[in-house]
């Protein structure tokens, strides 16, 4: 009898224990800590950690030196790791419908309501097992930084000739096919040291963070107007996803959610701010004006639709989606 009741206490406390067990997840980050991007990815962290005390909890291991930041993709896919908050451009070889965000004027808010954020999340499990849990830091455009004065041609267009420009897998479509520019590929980490060494005297990165990057004590030049959009996204192991509690998973999307919001209208601050800084320190501004400026946003946006469009027919999947990725993610009316 004794036995008995001894045995019914444990299996009592191994069950409460199963039911009450907190999810936990881990989680890396493709860019440095002293980003603001990752500072971002880190409040969304402390924001679910303190939502989901006793549920569920995110570990971060760490960024680049933890895992590079080309191979955190597949190493969320695999299950390496649970949680990867990186850029989509660094699996577009998978997701090639990620363009839809690069292109995009839009923010994360309005995908979230007209369907747009559903429908890439369903790409995502579709093709790479994971999970899109939420757009952040959105509503940031990139720009064109020079060491040296740009050169404008008769016609007030931009003239490449002669750079040595910094590219990377969101703007090269554009930065060759329209710009006709010879680009070096590399990676956000080794740029200071090309900039420092003059292997490169020009990149295209986005509105903030060059303050952070130390970039701006070789780039003394912006060139407007902006283009495309920042696709900073954190994926999940969709294996990982579907095995946690139903309150997790509500927990942690509804965190997502909040943090797509605050983030885009935070970051929009920080931009202002950080442009006041750089311009006081000696940044200058040109500007390409009329038909040069337009030609310029229309050639980076038709140039990586068309990259888009060309790798989904290409994959088993084929191009269904993409006149709906279009149409939830760039609105013509803001450019007519």
């Amino acid at each position: 009898m004794k036995h008995t009741i001894i045995g019914g206490i444990l299996a009592t406390t191994a069950l409460t224990s199963t039911a009450f067990a907190q999810d936990t997840l881990t989680a890396v980050h493709a860019f440095p800590e002293s980003l603001v991007y990752t500072k971002s990815f880190l409040e969304f962290v402390d924001k679910v950690n303190a939502a989901g005390e006793g549920v569920v909890k995110i570990e971060v291991r760490g960024g680049p030196e933890a895992i590079g930041m080309f191979q955190q993709p597949d190493a969320v896919r695999s299950g390496v790791v649970d949680m990867v908050y990186t850029p989509g451009s660094f699996y577009a070889g998978a997701l090639p419908e990620k363009d839809a965000l690069v292109t995009s004027n839009l923010t994360a808010i309005e995908t979230r309501a007209n369907g747009g954020i559903e429908l890439i999340d369903q790409i995502h499990q579709e093709k790479m097992g994971v999970k899109y849990l939420g757009w952040f830091d959105s509503g940031v455009c990139y720009n064109l930084w020079t060491r040296d004065e740009p050169k404008l041609d008769a016609d007030g267009n931009l003239d490449v000739s002669g750079l040595k420009l910094r590219g990377n897998a969101v703007y090269n479509a554009f930065f060759t096919e329209y710009l006709g520019a010879q680009v070096i590929d590399l990676p956000t980490t080794e740029v200071y040291s090309a900039l420092e060494r003059g292997v490169v005297d020009a990149t295209g990165w986005t509105q903030i963070g060059l303050i952070d990057l130390k970039w701006n004590e070789f780039l003394n030049y912006r060139i407007e107007p902006c283009f495309f959009s920042t696709d900073l996204g954190t994926i999940v192991n969709l294996e990982k996803w579907n095995s946690l509690s139903d309150e997790s998973r509500k927990i942690l999307q509804d965190v997502a959610i909040e943090h797509e919001k605050e983030s885009a209208e935070k970051l929009g601050k920080v931009r202002d701010e950080d442009f006041a800084k750089l311009e006081e320190a000696g940044m200058k501004v040109v500007t390409l004006e009329g038909d040069a400026a337009k030609n310029y946003l229309a050639a980076a946006t038709q140039k990586t639709w068309d990259r888009m469009k060309g790798l989904m027919a290409e994959s088993p999947q084929g191009d269904g989606n993409y006149d709906k990725l279009i149409e939830l993610f760039y609105d013509k009316s803001k450019v007519e």
